[in-house]
């Protein structure tokens, strides 16, 4: 893989095209959600809230709602909830050509499904009717009750018929492991109607995010979280669910990326010894995931030795597959200017800034 100076790379970086896959926004209040639900479920969220009735992580105090602390906009609300704000300290300031919107309000578990069927609902109309009308630079995601897929896959027919929804949001810590027959509607409504499943960090989940209970920080459910998305790949295609469907694409946003390559690798030799077990699986792991998968920037592992970076992505093999985001308003925000290192080259750069995202999503007609 050939390195640039960082004379090349800050030059690249001044005209480059940016397209943001990771976009936080967020309703200002439960109310603002609720005038898009029927009444019986706003008074449902007026009384009971979002909270799950599930165990999981909290955003550290000292980063409200884990913010930036420029975030908060000038007029009041919270951080990713006033569309003019984000539009001039993130869409104008970077140049953001295209912008996924990911809202994590709401996108949780609920045993309730019939209430997380409104307001996935709900989400979604907001998103159309206060971010997509307005501004033409953003693409929504779809939520979905993904806790039911019969329900889910009722969701994505539905917002489907509105092409500026790119892809079906879902968080990584699920009830069960992703690649069960349970969500296997959810993957036959995406392909049905060509849009990529993107799996988000954080979420509940029925057990602690490690295998040996519960962890003491943030820190540590912040760091570990590539953990949660590792057993996810492996379930995904072990379960057989790219042989049912070959056209299925999966993107993981902010799971990082510097373990994907070990995680091939132990998939494969493993694979070779016991694919009696899987007898559907036709083809080396590494084979799927490399077809199947693409990855999110933010955040991005860096070594002390640039050097080691490149082979790292040798390692991967997959440059074709990795996609920029800021993770807008949050605290670990990455600018386009500094979140990739200075001795990348300028055609690889082009391509995770934008041109990966174009072809995934179809922007600019590809």
């Amino acid at each position: 893989m050939a390195v640039a100076t960082i004379k090349e790379s800050t030059a690249f970086m001044v005209k480059l095209a940016v397209i943001d896959c990771d976009i936080h926004n967020a309703p200002p209040s439960n109310q603002a959600l609720a005038k898009y639900m029927p009444k019986r479920w706003a008074d449902y969220l007026d009384g009971y809230g979002l909270t799950p009735v599930k165990r999981g992580a909290w955003y550290p105090k000292v980063y409200p709602k884990a913010a930036r602390a420029d975030s908060w906009p000038t007029g009041g609300g919270a951080p990713g909830s006033d569309l003019a704000f984000l539009q001039t300290q993130l869409l104008d300031e970077w140049g953001i050509s295209y912008g996924l919107l990911n809202p994590l309000y709401g996108v949780k578990t609920h045993n309730n499904a019939p209430y997380a069927q409104a307001v996935s609902r709900a989400l979604n109309d907001w998103q159309v009717a206060e971010w997509l009308d307005p501004e033409p630079r953003l693409r929504g995601s779809i939520a979905t009750p993904y806790e039911a897929p019969d329900l889910a896959a009722e969701e994505i027919d539905r917002c489907a018929q509105d092409p500026r929804f790119a892809h079906i949001l879902l968080l990584i810590r699920t009830s069960e492991p992703l690649g069960r027959r349970k969500y296997w509607p959810l993957y036959a409504a995406a392909v049905r109607n060509n849009l990529p499943v993107a799996i988000h960090f954080g979420g509940a989940g029925d057990g602690p995010i490690t295998g040996n209970g519960w962890p003491s920080f943030y820190y540590e459910d912040h760091t570990g979280m590539a953990q949660a998305f590792q057993p996810q790949v492996a379930s995904l295609v072990l379960e057989g669910v790219f042989e049912q469907f070959p056209d299925l694409r999966i993107i993981l946003i902010e799971a990082g990326f510097a373990w994907m390559a070990p995680l091939m690798w132990r998939l494969d030799r493993s694979w070779r010894l016991l694919r009696n077990e899987v007898p559907d699986l036709r083809q080396p792991p590494s084979q799927y995931i490399r077809k199947h998968f693409w990855m999110t920037t933010q955040p991005v592992e860096e070594p002390a030795q640039p050097a080691h970076f490149q082979q790292l992505l040798q390692h991967i093999d997959m440059d074709d597959r990795f996609l920029f985001a800021t993770d807008y308003p949050h605290w670990d925000f990455d600018s386009p200017s500094q979140a990739l290192p200075p001795s990348l080259a300028p055609e690889l750069r082009r391509k995770i800034l934008a041109e990966n995202a174009a072809a995934l999503y179809g922007f600019y007609g590809g």
